[in-house]
């Protein structure tokens, strides 16, 4: 095995975790660090600025209309918890199968999912144009006595949602514990050792504390897996609950699932590529990894083509003149650009992780996974903004265009995005120390 297939095994434990956390120790930061930084701070102020237009001049602001009432907000929320929901489903199932490689992205995956799910939240609360009465948004008899609507899937959806990111962070966190008493011990500043003393729960490495913790964290992930699938196929009854022509299909909740998991993994093959060159770090992310998240992407792209194959059939056989509209506007009509945007990004370009050149040569794996998730961002786009836009009535066709506001706060919450992981970089191990140990204990000869 070389050493650009796997941890190098001959790297001593000590060195691994220096490897790690030492740069998290350090007074200072390097000038890529402090480069991404101040764009992303950049960004966010605009996302802020943005909410504030929008709260001062109401939802008038966006492009949205009578036809379609959801827009960017939704099809932005729709696209940030599928990224959301993927983090803590890949290091779930990949720690139930026992995959080793994970070690070296499941921590920085999993807070992939606590950031962009908080970012996925903001959009329904602003939607609502007074966001200042979210609260209505809990299912609960308010005061005029009104029950909610239980049968409803967006009541479903505040549960689901809610009910992982407090999963998502207790997951985390539990996998963190070693780690925050790793650091607790090297930090040399007494802010650090407090607060990372703190963290750690009073983590001392026993084995009574080695066994409580791995019996939990497995059955946390055993939790998480069915969790994970529920909250996106929720996602999917949103749609599929409605009655405009091509949201009322069966197999929105797994298109959803597969979806949600194929746009993750293609921004944990990006975020992956930069914590590599930022932190120098090839070592504990290796080409190897980024060859089998190729083929799990190659994977996810052969699903998604099956699954718009299956819309365009049940479009044909359902012999419904409103959803056969629905196919044709998307491949032939106003929204044909973003239809075969989405059909290139997610079932064309995915197609060179065949040759194990493409899956391995960096450069090349991170632009197509890049296109994966403009391609999955442009699929929300069609399948929130086609159907409501060529209803069953023809007098209600609409088309959407969105607004310089609109861009500006999608623009906005990538840049808070990557505020969240620059920042996350610089106080959390982005590896987990403990794992990548027994990893190449597990990996060193014999």
């Amino acid at each position: 095995m070389s050493a650009t297939d796997a941890v190098l095994p001959d790297r001593a434990p000590g060195r691994l975790t220096a490897d790690v956390a030492d740069p998290l120790l350090r007074p200072r930061f390097g000038r890529i660090w402090w480069a991404c930084l101040i764009l992303c701070l950049g960004l966010s102020i605009l996302m802020v600025v943005s909410l504030v237009v929008l709260v001062a001049g109401g939802v008038g602001i966006w492009g949205i209309n009578t036809s379609n009432v959801w827009g960017f907000a939704l099809v932005n929320y729709v696209w940030w918890i599928g990224i959301g929901n993927a983090g803590t489903l890949i290091s779930a199932m990949l720690l139930l199968t026992r995959q080793r490689w994970r070690t070296s992205i499941n921590r920085f995956a999993e807070a992939m999912t606590l950031f962009a799910a908080c970012i996925a939240g903001l959009f329904p609360i602003f939607h609502l144009g007074r966001p200042w009465l979210f609260y209505w948004l809990v299912p609960y008899p308010n005061t005029l006595g009104l029950v909610p609507q239980w049968r409803s899937p967006l009541v479903w959806d505040f549960f689901a949602i809610a009910s992982y990111i407090l999963f998502s962070l207790m997951f985390w966190y539990t996998g963190a514990i070693p780690d925050f008493a790793t650091l607790r011990d090297r930090a040399k500043g007494r802010i650090a050792q407090v607060a990372y003393g703190i963290l750690a729960l009073g983590w001392r490495g026993s084995a009574r504390h080695w066994q409580t913790w791995q019996s939990y964290y497995g059955a946390m992930a055993a939790m998480g897996v069915p969790l994970v699938i529920s909250v996106h196929s929720v996602v999917g009854m949103d749609y599929a609950a409605g009655i405009a022509p091509g949201w009322n299909e069966s197999i929105f909740p797994p298109y959803f699932v597969v979806g949600a998991m194929f746009s993750g993994f293609a921004m944990v093959v990006v975020l992956a590529a930069i914590f590599r060159r930022a932190l120098n770090a090839a070592h504990l992310i290796t080409d190897r990894h980024f060859d089998v998240m190729g083929k799990i992407l190659l994977t996810g792209s052969l699903i998604m083509t099956v699954s718009y194959a299956t819309e365009w059939f049940y479009g044909w056989y359902s012999g419904e003149h409103a959803e056969q509209h629905v196919v044709a506007t998307q491949l032939w009509g106003d929204f044909w650009p973003l239809y075969w945007g989405m059909l290139a990004g997610n079932c064309i370009i995915p197609q060179l992780y065949w040759w194990p050149f493409f899956r391995r040569h960096l450069p090349s794996t991170i632009l197509i996974a890049i296109a994966i998730n403009i391609g999955m961002w442009l699929e929300r786009v069609v399948i929130t903004v086609v159907p409501p836009a060529r209803g069953y009535l023809p007098s209600q066709w609409s088309s959407y265009w969105p607004t310089l506001w609109d861009w500006a706060l999608f623009a906005g919450t990538l840049g808070f995005f990557g505020l969240l992981f620059t920042l996350f970089l610089r106080v959390i191990p982005a590896v987990s120390i403990h794992e990548m140990k027994e990893q190449v204990a597990e990996e060193a000869p014999t």
